[in-house]
C-alpha cells in the first residue's frame, strides 16, 4: 500500500555542486542564503516575478540541458549523499527566466530500477536552492536477492488484471526486479505488466507491485489513463494543420510537431489510417463523416499544444518539440477516451451508438496533459497522486478551454459538459462543487486515496476553482457557479491564469511519483512563494483555498476570529499511550458552531492516528478516527468543529493517539480560531 510523501528543502549551497543530503517535511517559501547587492527584487504586488517563470526553452536548449544534466549526474549523485549503489537517471529539465534549472532525476539501486524514488534538484549558477524527493527514506543496505520466484509474481498479476477484465493468461512484460521505494523503507520487489482490455473494452495495462521476499502485493496501478465517458462536442468551422504531397492532403501538423490524426475504423489495435483527402476540408460537423471526429480530435490538440507552448514555454508534451499522435473512431460505440505512454498517443471511441465521438476540446486537452504529466512529475494513477494526477488533467483542459477563446465552445469550469455521458444534459464533472456529479468529493479527508482516482481527483479540482474565481455565487461566461467551502469561510480568487501557473509550476519543478494532497499543498504554496512572494495575497490566497477543501490551514489561521496557538512539540509514541497538547482560552462568552481547529502532525503512516479535540469540561470531539487504509503521511489540516455547547475559556487539548506499530510522529502544534 502506498505512502506518498513531499520532502521539500531549501538553502543556499555553500560550494558550487554542494547539494543539501537530508531532508524534511517544511511548509515551503523559505527563503534562502544572506541578503546581497545581487539579490532579487521583491515581487512587486499582484505581479509574477519574472524570474520565476517558467523559460520558453527551444528543443535544442532543452536538449542540451538533458546533456549536461547527464554529464554530471554522478557528481550529482555524491552531492546529494547517495549511496555507492544508487545512480541518478535524468528524466526531464525545465528552466526559469533566471536561470534557475529544475532537473528531475529517477534512481537505479544495484542496477534495479527504484520506483518512487525520483526527486527533482533546483540550481541556478552552480548552487543548489532547493532538493525535492519523492521519498525521503534511505536507500541503503536493500538485499537484492528475491525469496520469491518470477512466475509467482507473474500469477498474481495476471489474476488482478483478469479481475478488470483482462483475458490474458500471461504478462505482457515479464516481471521485472525493482526496488518498491514508494511505500517508505525500500523493498526488492517485482513489477509485472499485463496487458488485455478492460471490462469495458479500455486497454489494459495493468502494473503489479510484487514483495520479492513474502510474494505480498504491495500495490497497482492503471497505465492507461482515461477520460472515462464522453459524447462529441464541435468547435464550428476551425483552422486545422494539414500537410499537402502533390494533389493529397492530410491530417499531419507539421507546425506542431508534426501531430497526426489517424482512422481507427473501429479497430482497437494498431494505428490505422492516416486522414487524407484532395480537397483540404474535412468533415460536415456531423458524427456520420469519419473525417468529422478527425478533425475535432486534431484541432484540440493543437490547441493544448499552443497552450502549452505559449503560455508555459513548453514545446510539446515532453518539451521536445516533438508530437504525440491521436487516433479515433477506437472500437464499436465505445464510451470512453485515453492516453497510453507506451504508444505516446491519445485514443478517442466514438459514444453510444456511434453518435458523439469524444473528440471536444477539453477531453482532448485532458487526455494529452496525462502525457504531460507521465513526462513530468510522474504521479503514479492510484491513490492520492492518482486523483492529483486525473485533476491536473482537468485543471489543465479548463486552462486551454479559457485559452482557446473558441465562440462555440467558451471556457468552463465543467468537464465533459458537451459530451453528455449521462444521456441528460449534464457535465460530466463540476469543478466549483464536484459533488454535483453524484460521486465526487468536495473536499480532502481521511482515506480519499482509496476511491476511484476520478472522484478523489475532486478536492484538487475544487482548489483550482477557489483559486481562480473564490468561493461563492457568481457567473463566468453565461455559466452560474455556487462554490462552499470545507470550513464555511470565504476565499478570495487570484485569476485562473495565475492559478494555473501555479499549478504547472508546481507539477514540473515540486510535485514527484507519490505527491499527495498535503505534498500539493506545499509544492503549490512553494510555487507561489517564487512567484509572487510569502506575504503576496496570491500566497495567501493558496493558503486559503487549500483549506476551503480540508487541506491545510488558513493564512490567517481560520475566518479572522481570536485565536490561540500552541507551539510546543510533542512526540507521539509508536502504539502507545494518548499524549496531549494544551492551549488556554481566556475568550468570554460561548465557543463558535464553527470553531476552526488547525491541526500540523508529521507522521509515517497517518492511518494509525485517532486525533481528537478535548473540552475544558472533558467533552470529546473526535478529528480523525484511526483507519487502516489511510496510506499517506502527516496530518495538516484545519477541522471545523460546532462547540457552541462549550463555554470558551479553560484549558483546550488535542489527544493523540498512535493505535498501531512500526510508525512515529510528532504534533508539532496546533491552533484555535474562535
Amino acid at each position: 500500500m502506498l505512502r506518498p510523501t513531499s520532502h521539500t528543502t531549501r538553502r543556499r549551497a555553500t560550494a558550487v555542486g554542494a547539494l543539501l543530503s537530508a531532508a524534511a517535511l517544511l511548509t515551503v517559501g523559505i527563503q534562502s542564503g544572506a541578503a546581497s547587492a545581487d539579490a532579487p527584487a521583491a515581487p512587486v504586488a499582484g505581479k509574477a516575478d519574472p524570474g520565476a517563470l517558467p523559460a520558453k526553452l527551444s528543443p535544442a536548449q532543452r536538449a542540451e540541458l538533458l546533456r549536461e544534466a547527464n554529464a554530471t549526474k554522478a557528481e550529482t549523485a555524491k552531492d546529494l549523499g547517495l549511496g555507492a549503489k544508487e545512480k541518478l537517471v535524468v528524466r526531464d529539465v525545465v528552466q526559469d527566466r533566471d536561470g534557475t534549472t529544475h532537473t528531475r532525476y529517477e534512481r537505479t539501486y544495484d542496477g534495479l530500477p527504484v520506483l518512487g524514488g525520483d526527486l527533482v534538484v533546483a540550481a541556478k549558477s552552480g548552487e543548489t536552492e532547493a532538493v525535492t524527493k519523492a521519498s525521503n527514506a534511505k536507500l541503503t543496505g536493500v538485499d537484492t536477492t528475491a525469496e520469491v520466484a518470477a512466475s509467482a509474481a507473474e500469477e498474481q498479476a495476471v489474476d488482478a488484471a483478469q479481475a478488470e477484465g483482462s483475458k490474458k493468461t500471461a504478462a505482457e512484460r515479464a516481471p521485472r526486479k525493482v526496488i518498491w521505494m514508494a511505500k517508505g523503507s525500500p523493498t526488492l520487489a517485482y513489477e509485472t505488466v499485463v496487458g488485455g482490455l478492460q471490462h469495458d473494452g479500455t486497454p489494459n495495462e495493468l502494473h503489479v507491485v510484487t514483495d520479492a521476499a513474502s510474494g505480498e502485493k504491495l500495490y497497482e496501478w492503471q497505465a492507461v489513463q482515461n477520460e472515462g465517458t464522453g459524447n462529441t462536442q464541435y468547435g464550428g468551422q476551425v483552422p486545422l494543420g494539414t500537410s499537402q504531397s502533390g494533389s493529397n492532403y492530410t491530417l499531419n501538423d507539421a507546425a506542431r510537431g508534426s501531430h497526426k490524426t489517424y482512422n481507427l475504423n473501429r479497430g482497437t489495435s494498431g494505428t490505422g489510417t492516416l486522414f487524407s483527402g484532395p480537397d483540404d476540408v474535412w468533415g460536415d460537423g456531423t458524427p456520420q463523416n469519419l473525417e468529422t471526429a478527425g478533425a475535432d480530435a486534431h484541432y484540440g490538440a493543437a490547441l493544448t499544444w499552443d497552450y502549452y507552448k505559449n503560455v508555459h514555454g513548453r514545446s510539446g508534451i515532453r518539451g521536445d518539440g516533438v508530437a504525440a499522435y491521436s487516433r479515433v473512431h477506437y472500437g464499436n460505440a465505445y464510451v470512453n477516451a485515453f492516453w497510453q505512454d507506451s504508444c505516446f498517443c491519445m485514443t478517442y471511441g466514438d459514444g453510444t451508438a456511434n453518435a458523439k465521438p469524444l473528440t471536444s476540446i477539453d477531453v482532448a486537452a485532458h487526455e494529452m496533459t496525462h502525457g504531460v504529466t507521465s513526462n513530468t512529475a510522474g504521479l503514479v494513477y492510484s491513490g492520492e497522486s492518482g486523483g492529483l494526477n486525473e485533476a491536473t488533467s482537468d485543471i489543465m483542459a479548463a486552462a486551454v478551454e479559457f485559452n482557446a477563446n473558441n465562440a462555440t465552445d467558451k471556457g468552463d469550469y465543467l468537464v465533459g459538459e458537451k459530451i453528455d455521458i449521462r444521456g441528460n444534459g449534464t457535465p460530466l464533472r463540476y469543478m466549483d462543487k464536484p459533488s454535483k456529479d453524484g460521486s465526487s468529493k468536495d473536499a480532502w479527508y481521511s482515506g480519499i486515496g482509496s476511491i476511484d482516482v476520478h472522484y478523489s481527483s475532486g478536492p484538487a479540482n475544487h482548489f483550482f476553482y477557489l483559486l481562480s474565481e473564490g468561493s461563492g455565487a457568481k457567473t463566468v461566461n453565461g455559466v452560474s457557479y455556487d462554490s462552499p467551502t470545507s470550513d464555511g469561510l470565504p476565499v478570495t480568487g487570484i485569476g485562473r491564469e495565475k492559478a494555473a501557473l501555479i499549478w504547472y509550476k508546481a507539477l514540473t519543478t515540486k510535485f514527484g511519483s507519490n505527491t499527495n494532497y498535503a505534498g500539493a499543498r506545499t509544492g503549490t504554496l512553494a510555487v507561489a512563494g517564487e512567484l509572487y512572494g510569502t506575504s503576496s495575497a496570491e500566497y495567501k490566497a493558496v493558503q486559503d483555498a487549500w483549506a476551503g477543501v480540508n487541506v491545510g490551514a488558513r493564512s490567517g489561521g481560520g475566518g479572522g476570529g481570536t485565536s490561540y496557538e500552541s507551539t510546543t512539540v510533542v512526540a507521539i509514541p509508536d502504539n502507545g499511550a494518548a499524549v496531549t497538547s494544551s492551549i488556554a482560552v481566556d475568550k468570554t462568552g460561548q465557543a463558535p458552531a464553527a470553531l476552526q481547529v488547525a491541526v500540523n502532525i508529521t507522521h509515517t503512516w497517518r492511518g494509525d492516528l485517532v486525533v481528537d479535540l478535548v473540552a475544558p469540561d472533558g467533552t470529546v470531539y473526535n478529528l480523525k478516527p484511526f483507519s487502516s487504509s489511510d496510506s499517506a503521511d502527516n496530518v495538516i489540516a484545519t477541522y471545523s468543529v460546532n462547540a457552541s455547547s462549550e463555554v470558551a475559556a479553560g484549558t483546550w487539548k488535542l489527544r493523540v493517539q498512535d493505535k498501531a506499530a512500526q510508525d512515529t510522529g510528532k504534533i508539532n502544534g496546533w491552533k484555535l480560531t474562535f
